[in-house]
Formats: C-alpha cells, structure tokens, sequence
C-alpha cells in the first residue's frame, strides 16, 4: 500500500479509501450483509487500507451500523469518515447542514459507529437553505468539542467552497481539509477549475466513484451494452457521460492494461491516482476479488505515453475561462518561460494550451 497525507493535514491515509455505499439493503448498491461488510473491512485492513469512508445517508444508517459493527477493536488503528447533509427521513429538519441537524446527525453516527470521535466529518453537499456562517460554526464546535478531528465538503461547485474557506479563515473557524468529489476517466468537469480550487488552498481531493459507476472496468462495450439491473445500469443516471466517449476510453483502457497484465479497472484507478491534489481514492465492491484488483492499482505506474493516450481518449475540451487563463498565465507572461522551461519543451504539458493535457 502508498500513503499520502490528507489534505494539509499531518495525518497519513492510504492512497485508496474503503466506500461503503454497498453496505446494507436499502439502496440497492451492493446489499452486503453484516457477514459480508466484516469481510470487506478486515480484507481492506489487511491490504494496508486505514481510510474507511460511509455517510448517515448510505442505507439510512446501516452502513454505519454495519461499519460500526466491523470495526470493534480495531477502531483505533483506521481513519474513518462520514457524512451529513442529506434527508434521513420525512421530516424536512432532518436534512440539510443547519445547527440542528447536524448535531443530532453526529449523534446518531457516533452511536451507529460505536465510536467516540469522528476523524473526518463531511458536509454532503452545499445547502442553499441554510446561511453557510451557521454550518460553518457549527463544524467548528465539534471540532472544539472533540467530536470531529477534521471536517471535509463534498459536491460544492468552486464558488461555493471558495466561499465557504474564505469565510473560515476570516472567522477564524475550523478550515475544510478535503473535498469529496467525483471525479474519472469519463467524468473530468473536476479540472476546469475545483482542482486548480484545491491546489491553491491545499484541500485534498477524495475522489467518488472513480469507475463511473462500473463503466470502466471494461465489462460494456458497443456491442455490449450494460443489461438492466446491473451497478451500471442503476448508477448510469447518476455519473451521465457521453457513451461514444465512454466506449472510446474503454478502448484506450484495454489497450493500456494489456501492457501491463491489469485489468481496465486497476488502469482508471492508477489513472486518477496520479491527478493533482488527489488525497485519496475511494474504491467499493461486492467480492473480495473485485477489491484486491482494486486495491493493486496504488502498484501501477503508468508511463508518460499511456497517460497521453487516456487523456486523448476522454479529452472533453477546455472551457472558456480557463483556456485563456492558461494563455494568459502562460505564452502571454515571458516570467513562465523562465521559470518554467520544461513545461514548454515539445511534448511538455503546455504544448497546445487548448487541450485538457495540462495537468497544473
């Protein structure tokens, strides 16, 4: 296993991070029992993973229970995320990322937990309701309180977790450390500018979802399109990507993968491992044998020509502001030539500024 550190934090996690969205019956991601979570948990530890990552709303507190059950003794020796922000129930104040709801979820996922503290707590998504000064305070009390370690956001466009860090350094408030985002081979919105967001304030990336829901460990194809029913199929609504461009990196993937006797799957992961300000990546799976595969691709490294030739294949252009923020930053200032000569060698990452090869 390689670690990385989290965020701008001291703290040391694995490389890839144990999902857990599949534990439990209600969301029909997995539907792993107690028996089989147990197996994934002491299968991931054993592999090296310390990074377990859940949510309140993952089968309405099952998969927390499930988690919490899994862990027992071995509690200490693992870094573990959740969380809140998302409908537990009818009840309209039992959602959002108010004062209220977020102290009676933290409750309820320290208890389902069978844990003291939280190492990371997560706003799930940003809540238009809410005056961001009250969860922004709120966060911060349970961080002085000893509840949570540290606190992450997920699915925020850049604009508002601008907001929200500006707001916490001016306050002087706990300061967001990650940021929970999906991001992959057919889905790579996150570069045009939330991963330039978080180089610049050192947040780390947890990526979701590297896999677009299945798609790419190779299994579909033109010819073979998901079938109704599978993981695919159900999360294809969820991460939407253009399919010909999909069927393109897929081909790209296999053709990369057989240079290294891997699978599709361990070539997307190695492929996301390797983005800027990426802290972790959050792998899931219903058999052990799809998490080991997993689980190898902090071991693949992929050459210079191979990452090229993925890129080429997913490339979705770069929009305008970012195109000319990069020329502007870049052929336009002659302080870039100096400071950064090999960034303009043939080949080099800013060739055709136009092209999403620029990697930073």
């Amino acid at each position: 296993m390689k670690y990385r550190k989290l965020g701008n934090t001291g703290l040391i996690v694995s490389g890839v991070a144990l999902g857990t969205m599949q534990f439990g019956g209600k969301m029909n991601m997995g539907n792993l029992d107690q028996e089989g979570a147990t197996r994934m948990v002491k299968l991931a530890l054993e592999r090296g993973i310390n990074f377990i990552d859940t949510a309140d709303v993952y089968s309405l507190g099952e998969s927390e229970t499930l988690v919490g059950n899994a862990l027992k003794g071995m509690r200490k020796e693992i870094v573990l995320a959740t969380k809140v922000r998302l409908p537990m129930d009818e009840n309209f104040n039992r959602s959002g990322a108010t004062r209220v709801n977020i102290l009676r979820e933290v409750e309820d996922s320290l208890r389902r937990l069978q844990t003291d503290y939280i190492d990371l707590y997560q706003v799930h998504g940003w809540d238009s309701n809410t005056p961001i000064e009250e969860t922004l305070r709120t966060l911060d009390d349970l961080v002085r309180q000893g509840k949570v370690r540290y606190i992450g956001l997920s699915n925020f466009m850049s604009w508002q977790a601008t907001t929200a860090v500006m707001l916490q350094d001016r306050l002087g408030l706990e300061k967001y450390v990650t940021a929970q985002m999906y991001y992959s081979l057919v889905g790579r919105g996150l570069e045009y500018e939330f991963q330039s967001f978080a180089e610049y304030h050192n947040i780390g990336i947890l990526v979701w979802s590297p896999l677009a829901g299945g798609f790419l460990t190779g299994k579909y194809s033109r010819a073979n399109p998901a079938p109704a029913g599978t993981r695919f199929a159900e999360a294809g609504n969820f991460v939407p990507f253009d399919k010909e461009m999909g069927y393109r990196v897929v081909e790209a993937l296999k053709e990369v993968a057989g240079r290294h006797d891997a699978t599709p799957a361990r070539v997307a992961l190695a492929w996301v491992l390797g983005r800027p300000a990426v802290s972790s990546v959050i792998i899931a799976a219903r058999k052990p044998e799809q998490l080991e595969d997993n689980i190898r691709a902090v071991d693949l490294r992929l050459l210079d020509d191979e990452v090229r030739l993925l890129d080429a294949a997913s490339d979705p252009g770069v929009p305008y502001p970012k195109w000319m923020v990069l020329q502007l930053d870049t052929a336009e200032d002659p302080r870039s030539k100096v400071l950064y000569p090999e960034r303009y060698e043939d080949g080099g990452p800013w060739t055709d500024l136009r092209r999403t090869r620029w990697s930073g």
